[in-house]
């Protein structure tokens, strides 16, 4: 924990090597080539929005839920059995770029809400048939297993990458400099176990694909999700393989059927 594993490291190696060479950024955060740039925004929106619960409701329980809230059997349904940890993306709608990002972990009594940030997905919304370009978050329930960044390793429990491969380009906005500083790979249209590095698109380019978790620029993205440098931290230091991670991610209306 804290320290990149041996185990795989030269898989790893290879893998950053492979996209440095592929120039994968340019096809980063569901975008094409030539059209990743998450773009405009003030800053990063750091600590916008972040408090310790869920979307407000009241004076509801947070801890030992039956099931995540607001999520309903569609999606329920796919949470893997064995998945004792949820990042759920809460979008306000289907055409809006803003979100809360909420951590939920599974005890013996129930799902616990370990913490809440203020958040962002792509600047068009949501759509349940993601394809390159549309700068819309795919709606769904994805396994979380590879994170990396330009930033070193800050006590991460999944196996991590550090390299300066995820900087953005240099014609990227400003604001999105520091964009990849610390991701978690959504596992959409990607091979697992593999660095977010890895350009592999298993359903094909037109699908989209290098959706990630990363730090947030204040505006909407190509089809990431994305929060403050303190929740990435928060969420690179919680997520544990061994609780077999997913994130839930959705507009309001299509994450309630």
């Amino acid at each position: 924990m804290g320290v990149m594993r041996t185990a795989g490291s030269a898989r790893r190696t290879a893998a950053v090597a492979v996209a440095v060479a592929g120039l994968v950024l340019l096809a980063g955060c569901g975008g094409g080539a030539g059209d990743g740039r998450d773009g405009g925004g003030k800053d990063d929106g750091a600590a916008k929005g972040e408090r310790p619960g869920g979307p407000a409701r009241g004076g509801s329980s947070t801890t030992h839920l039956r099931h995540i809230p607001e999520v309903g059997p569609a999606l329920r349904s796919r949470i893997p059995a064995a998945s004792r940890q949820v990042v759920a993306v809460y979008g306000a709608g289907v055409n809006s770029a803003d979100a809360t990002v909420v951590l939920y972990d599974k005890g013996a009594k129930g799902w616990d809400r370990k913490g809440s940030w203020g958040a962002h997905n792509g600047r068009r919304g949501w759509t349940v048939n993601h394809h390159e370009g549309d700068k819309r978050s795919p709606v769904g329930v994805f396994t979380l297993t590879d994170a990396g960044g330009v930033l070193p390793d800050p006590g991460a429990k999944l196996p991590y990458t550090h390299s300066s491969a995820f900087t953005p380009p240099s014609y990227w906005a400003k604001s999105t400099r520091h964009d990849f500083d610390h991701v978690v790979a959504i596992n959409y249209n990607r091979v697992k176990g593999t660095s977010p590095l890895d350009p592999t698109r298993p359903q094909g380019q037109s699908k989209g694909g290098g959706v990630w978790l990363h730090l947030d620029h204040g505006s909407g993205t190509s089809a990431c999700v994305s929060v403050s440098k303190s929740g990435m931290r928060a969420l690179l230091r919680a997520l544990d393989p061994a609780r077999h991670p997913v994130v839930v991610m959705g507009d309001k209306a299509h994450l309630a059927a």
